[in-house]
C-alpha cells in the first residue's frame, strides 16, 4: 500500500520573515528621546530598546535608571552596532553623524530634525546606494497621509500657517539676524513670510513640521508658509491649506507643548505608533 502524500510545510510569508525583533536606538534623550524609551521599555511588539546616546551620558543615565530594563548609553558613533533602526532626536547639526552609518549599513533612521534632511542631500544618495531608509514620522502635523496620496496625483499649491507661543519662537536665527523682537509683543505678529528651506534655516528647531509637509508634498521651495509669533497661545498650532486634483482640504492642529516649549507631546507619540506598526496585524493609514 502506498503511503499517503504528505504536505509540504508552508513557506514562511515575506510578513512573517519582515517580522523579527528590531533593536531601537535612540540618539537624543530629550523630552522627545524619554517617552519613546519608556514606551519601548513597557513593551512593543517586535521592538526592544537597544542603546541610547546623549550629550550628557551620566545625566541620561540617572534618566533611564527607571526603567525595568538597563540600557547601555554610548556615543553616538557606536550605535550603528547596536541597533537596527535609530531615532534621531538629537539637534539638527548632529543628524549626519547620527544617520550615516546606519544608512551605510542599510538600516533605518527616523528623523525628527527633517530641516536638516534639506542640508544634507547626500543622506538620500546613501539611503539609496546602500538600501538604507530615512522615515520622517508624521511628528507634530496632521494629515501627512492625505497630502501623499494627493500628490500621487497633481497638487496645485500647499499653504501651511503656523501660530506659536513667543517663548517657543525667542532665540531663532531668523529673528536675530532680522532683529525681529517679539519678548514684549501683545498681540500677533507676523514675522516670517516664504518657504520651507528657508525657514528650515532660520527656524531649525521650530520648523521641521512644515519641512515634512513639503517633502510629503509639491517640496520646499513650492510650499508657502507664515510663521505667527502669538502672545495669547499655550499651543503651537498649524493650519494647512491643500489644492489639488484629487481633493482640497484644509487641516488644523492644537499641539500640547513638552517641557520644551518647542516640541509637541504628540512627536514622541508619533514615532511610537510607527514603531508599534511595524509588527502590527493591522496596520491603518499608508
Amino acid at each position: 500500500m502506498s503511503s499517503p502524500p504528505t504536505e509540504a510545510a508552508p513557506a514562511p510569508s515575506a510578513s512573517s520573515a519582515h517580522r523579527g525583533v528590531q533593536r531601537v536606538a535612540i540618539a537624543g534623550l530629550g523630552a522627545v528621546g524619554l517617552r519613546i524609551a519608556r514606551a519601548l521599555d513597557a513593551g512593543l511588539p517586535g521592538c526592544v530598546l537597544a542603546a541610547v546616546s546623549a550629550n550628557d551620558r551620566v545625566k541620561a543615565g540617572e534618566r533611564l535608571a527607571s526603567l525595568t530594563h538597563k540600557v547601555p548609553v554610548v556615543a553616538i558613533e557606536e550605535l550603528e552596532a547596536l541597533a537596527d533602526i535609530v531615532v534621531e532626536c538629537a539637534p539638527a547639526a548632529l543628524l549626519p553623524a547620527i544617520a550615516e552609518p546606519f544608512l551605510r549599513a542599510g538600516k533605518t533612521v527616523i528623523v525628527l530634525s527633517s530641516g536638516a534632511i534639506l542640508t544634507h542631500q547626500r543622506l538620500l544618495d546613501l539611503a539609496r546606494e546602500h538600501g538604507g531608509q530615512i522615515v520622517v514620522p508624521t511628528g507634530a502635523l496632521i494629515g501627512l497621509d492625505a497630502v501623499t496620496a494627493a500628490a500621487e496625483g497633481d497638487i496645485r499649491s500647499v499653504r501651511m500657517i503656523t501660530r506659536k507661543p513667543v517663548k517657543g519662537l525667542v532665540g531663532a536665527p531668523y529673528l536675530v539676524e532680522h532683529a525681529i523682537a517679539i519678548d514684549d509683543i501683545t498681540e500677533p505678529l507676523r514675522v516670517f513670510d516664504g518657504t520651507p528651506r528657508e525657514a528650515a534655516i532660520g527656524f531649525p528647531a521650530n520648523l521641521n513640521v512644515a519641512v515634512a509637509l513639503a517633502l510629503a508634498g509639491i517640496g520646499p521651495d513650492r510650499t508657502r508658509l507664515e510663521i505667527w509669533a502669538d502672545p495669547a497661545l499655550t499651543r503651537n498650532t498649524h493650519t494647512i491649506e491643500v489644492d489639488a486634483d484629487s481633493a482640497s482640504f484644509t487641516m488644523s492642529i492644537a499641539n500640547v507643548p513638552t517641557d520644551n516649549p518647542k516640541t509637541g507631546r504628540i512627536t514622541a507619540l508619533s514615532v511610537i505608533s510607527y514603531l508599534r506598526k511595524l509588527n502590527a496585524p493591522l496596520r491603518v493609514g499608508s
